[in-house]
């Protein structure tokens, strides 16, 4: 009788995910969402805690974080079937915080209420074809340079986490303390991943990063755990939970505000899409991607139920591409995801032990998986390796995919427009490329 329930399971898995059509099936789905999750995982209590520094409270947030990412990632698995996870944007939690509500004065209530507005607008650029549009407008030369470009920031990403890179005021960055505690179970927890990824180990990474967490426990880098359940407190997010103020929002004053996150959520996300889809394998011979206009919607969505729920913009994750790197090939890397999401609202208290120290391997590893997409560049065309390449080393170097993506753009239609080869370029990267422009001067 078990086999029987069993059998049918999988057959309802298979009928509504489509396994066997992308040579995937259930075993590696799982661990691909497990794998994601756990790479992502940080951000239940980085975002709350970025958040808080605005004025909001925490715990309303935490249970916010984790409401968004769910909403988000469940929406992507059933409207794309594609393996992407979403949640709370870094960088633009920080832009959110720091510039807006601190920075300009903005209540956290209102800075809410824009958000929402671009959630709304996204969903109206999404179900016409504008948003598709850009990002299938997007050379395949840029694709592969943004692909290769999120690999380095995932990767530089990692090895902060890991306090192997740090900042110095003369050089702006420097060697770490290798034989410290964080950055030597980091450096352990890499030979070890990369010795498993390399055995082609099922799990490589995730098995990396519990491994990290338990040598974290003999030097003080991982705390010991303080009990195994704690049941969330729905009152605490009665705090933030449909606070937002939209009337607010339509200030004239605001207009900035609101075109910024737009401008940033839209090449985040379009990046982010183009470089783990490549990753995945998802593109198509020209470059563009196949459901494009539901990943956008489901993005959409997500920012505009972030905001009711109270968090900053909710976008789709470049450590997506961890799960991916695991086999992950469907929506059900996302649905294991958005359930472990669902769970750590009751576990937190283990959740919280896995330190960055563990995870920073899985990261460095992915961005070396990404920036194998580098080889499809066309080597013998400078007209596409120099926009490749700034689209490329911008984004670590700057902390922003968005900005890696600017340059690119402008860099590109204007080589190839002086070097005769302006035909070659969409005429919709020529308009990205003067806007582009527009903004750089305006900010």
């Amino acid at each position: 009788m078990a086999k029987v329930v069993s059998s049918k399971k999988e057959g309802f898995l298979e009928r509504t995910f489509k396994l066997k059509e992308n040579g995937t099936n259930v075993r590696t789905e799982v661990l691909a969402g497990i794998t994601t999750f756990m790479t992502m995982a940080y951000i239940i209590f980085v975002n709350p805690s970025i958040l808080s520094d605005a004025g909001m409270p925490f715990n309303g947030v935490f249970i916010a974080t984790i409401a968004g990412a769910i909403l988000g990632t469940v929406m992507m698995a059933l409207l794309t079937n594609y393996p992407f996870a979403l949640a709370s944007g870094m960088g633009l939690n920080a832009f959110f915080a720091y510039s807006v509500v601190i920075g300009m004065g903005v209540p956290w209530q209102t800075a809410l209420g824009i958000v929402f507005l671009e959630g709304i607008i996204f969903i109206i650029l999404s179900i016409t074809p504008v948003r598709q549009m850009i990002v299938n407008s997007i050379p395949m030369g840029l694709k592969t340079g943004i692909s290769s470009g999120i690999g380095l920031f995932i990767a530089f990403i990692g090895l902060q986490n890991a306090g192997i890179v740090v900042s110095d005021p003369a050089t702006l960055v420097k060697m770490g303390d290798i034989f410290s505690g964080t950055a030597l179970v980091a450096i352990l927890g890499l030979i070890i991943t990369g010795v498993l990824h390399a055995l082609r180990v099922k799990g490589a990474l995730l098995l990396g990063i519990i491994i990290a967490t338990i040598i974290g426990l003999f030097n003080g880098v991982t705390p010991t755990p303080q009990g195994v359940v704690a049941l969330p407190r729905m009152a605490d997010w009665s705090q933030v939970l449909f606070k937002l103020d939209i009337a607010s929002a339509f200030n004239i004053s605001m207009i900035g505000v609101l075109i910024s996150f737009l401008f940033v959520d839209l090449f985040d996300t379009a990046g982010t899409l183009v470089g783990v889809s490549q990753q995945a394998g998802f593109l198509k011979e020209d470059g563009s991607l196949p459901k494009a206009d539901k990943a956008l919607l489901a993005d959409a969505i997500a920012t505009t139920g972030g905001a009711l729920f109270g968090t900053s913009t909710v976008t789709t994750y470049v450590e997506s591409a961890s799960g991916v790197s695991e086999g992950g090939r469907t929506g059900l890397t996302g649905i294991v995801v958005a359930i472990l999401f669902f769970l750590s609202l009751f576990f937190q208290p283990i959740i919280a032990i896995v330190p960055g120290a563990a995870t920073a391997p899985a990261l460095i590893i992915v961005g070396v998986m990404m920036l194998s997409n580098i080889k499809s560049i066309k080597w013998g065309d400078f007209t596409e390796v120099l926009p490749a390449f700034l689209a490329m080393i911008i984004m670590p170097l700057t902390y922003s995919i968005s900005n890696g993506i600017a340059l690119g753009f402008i860099t590109y239609p204007l080589i190839k427009l002086f070097t005769g080869k302006g035909k070659e370029v969409h005429w919709l990267v020529y308009v990205l490329c003067a806007i582009f422009i527009v903004y750089f001067i305006w900010l």
